[in-house]
């Protein structure tokens, strides 16, 4: 069994409105969920993607309306590095981005910069051949749109205990100094640790909530099997209704997802409306009208 890189990342936003603006009107992203938090059903989850709503793309966020801004510290992912097609790609993106007010920094084939609450992001020419992961953007030239998850950097203090665990119960493959790789059957992706600040991490605005990689369906009881095997604690597979899941921290206190590829976004909707109304799993539709009067309203991103 092999992880198959990295099937969603997800974050927090006190500005659902906001934040909505940037992914879909700035970065070109489709919004391809709007539901719920299941365990917390007054807070949107709200998932970006490409044109499918493929896992290796998901980039989902829970909205706390007036949430302050957090700090990525010892524990957290900090940085999530998203995958474009070139050189030229990146030059396109460093005008695009200033063109909307937002700074970046160049550094060879990397570009990074800050969505608007702080989240630190980076855009990297890809070379690991998967398949890009592209959505539709009247601005963006396709040739120009950003592909997929290429890997993500944390702060880890107890890294060599992650690293028994990446290796010998997950299958990551070193890549590098304090960098793990996860090589599929499809997908490629990565993760890296890095050294912790100084000043304690604050969960918020603009902080990974966690990073979860892909399985395929057929063998997710196995991982579960697995880790326990392997002497993490864990939590039962949990029904996401989109695909399932597997709860668990790393020794350095990053939580980890192992999430299966399917059955996807079009459980609800047919492709071309997904992301466009508020979808509720089952066991939550008997309360819609509660749960939307909490909700902030939203506009259809591709509403005509």
């Amino acid at each position: 069994m092999r992880l198959d890189g990295i099937h969603h990342i997800s974050c927090i936003t006190g500005d659902a409105p906001g934040n909505l603006a940037f992914y879909t009107g700035v970065l070109g992203l489709r919004l391809v969920a709007k539901t719920v938090n299941q365990d917390d059903p007054y807070v949107y989850h709200l998932f970006y993607g490409d044109e499918a709503g493929s896992p290796g793309f998901d980039l989902t966020f829970f909205e706390y309306p007036g949430a302050t801004r957090g700090r990525a510290g010892a524990g957290m992912v900090y940085r999530i590095t998203l995958r474009v097609g070139s050189v030229a790609a990146l030059e396109f993106w460093a005008q695009r981005l200033a063109a909307h007010g937002v700074p970046s920094t160049r550094d060879g084939d990397r570009l990074q910069f800050e969505d608007p609450e702080g989240l630190g992001l980076e855009l990297a020419v890809a070379t690991a051949g998967d398949a890009p992961l592209t959505a539709l953007h009247k601005e963006i030239p396709t040739e120009f749109a950003l592909q997929g998850f290429e890997s993500v950097r944390a702060f880890g203090g107890r890294v060599a205990q992650t690293a028994r665990l990446i290796e010998e119960v997950m299958g990551g493959v070193p890549a590098g100094a304090s960098t793990w790789e996860f090589a599929g059957n499809a997908r490629h992706g990565s993760i890296s640790y890095d050294a912790p600040p100084p000043a304690p991490g604050r969960p918020g605005a603009g902080t990974v909530h966690h990073v979860a990689f892909a399985t395929e369906r057929e063998e997710h009881a196995g991982w579960l099997e697995r880790l326990h095997r392997g002497g993490v604690s864990s939590t039962p597979i949990v029904e996401r209704y989109y695909f399932q899941s597997i709860y668990y921290r790393e020794p350095s206190g990053v939580l980890y997802e192992l999430a299966t590829k399917g059955p996807g976004f079009t459980v609800d909707l047919p492709l071309e409306r997904i992301g466009r109304e508020l979808v509720l799993p089952p066991m939550l539709e008997p309360r819609r009208a509660e749960i939307v009067a909490h909700l902030t309203p939203l506009p259809d991103p591709r509403g005509d």
